[in-house]
């Protein structure tokens, strides 16, 4: 056989074999499944303490689908997760704002909006159980005549968006806008 095409088929078996890489959650299980990448040459510091502050105002493009901004939070947290950063050295707030609202409706709001289950709960209930804290915009609350009582209770209502978010990166936490 031609050293090329040795070569070649040794090219090929490593792509494939690097393709087939099982994906890990480390933290969030259920979602935002990541690949670890041990080669990497710049990690997170898993001896760091991360204050991440995460900015939401957009829906899932459908209502029977999950919200992909949501999603990305689980993922921000595995990815760290699979660097060796464990839950307790993350400290991650969420606001929720704007047509991002409508992704935390409980389940009897969201079926009366939208006639299907609202699919972002258990990603919320298991973001919350790993120490995520989430807030929505009370002024979006009051603007859409919804109430706490409309929402999952693993979120709080805070005065508003822009209060929530000013507080909390003048208290050190480094924000990420999701558009």
């Amino acid at each position: 056989m031609k050293p090329i095409y040795v070569f070649a088929s040794l090219f090929l078996l490593v792509c494939t074999a690097k393709a087939q890489q099982p994906k890990v959650n480390p933290i969030i299980k259920s979602y935002g499944s990541v690949w670890e990448i041990p080669n990497a040459t710049e990690k997170p510091d898993k001896k760091m303490e991360y204050k991440i502050l995460v900015d939401i105002t957009n829906q899932a493009e459908k209502p029977d689908t999950l919200n992909l901004y949501l999603e990305a939070i689980a993922t921000l947290m595995n990815l760290h997760g699979s660097a060796g950063v464990p839950a307790n050295k993350m400290k991650v707030v969420v606001v929720i704002h704007k047509m991002a609202t409508f992704s935390i409706l409980n389940q009897e709001k969201y079926r009366q909006k939208f006639k299907t289950d609202n699919h972002n709960l258990p990603l919320i209930s298991e973001l919350s159980n790993a120490g995520v804290q989430f807030f929505v915009c009370g002024q979006n609350l009051i603007r859409g005549k919804l109430t706490e009582n409309d929402i999952t209770p693993e979120v709080k209502v805070a005065t508003s968006a822009l209060t929530t978010l000013t507080t909390y990166q003048l208290k050190g936490y480094a924000m990420i806008n999701f558009k």
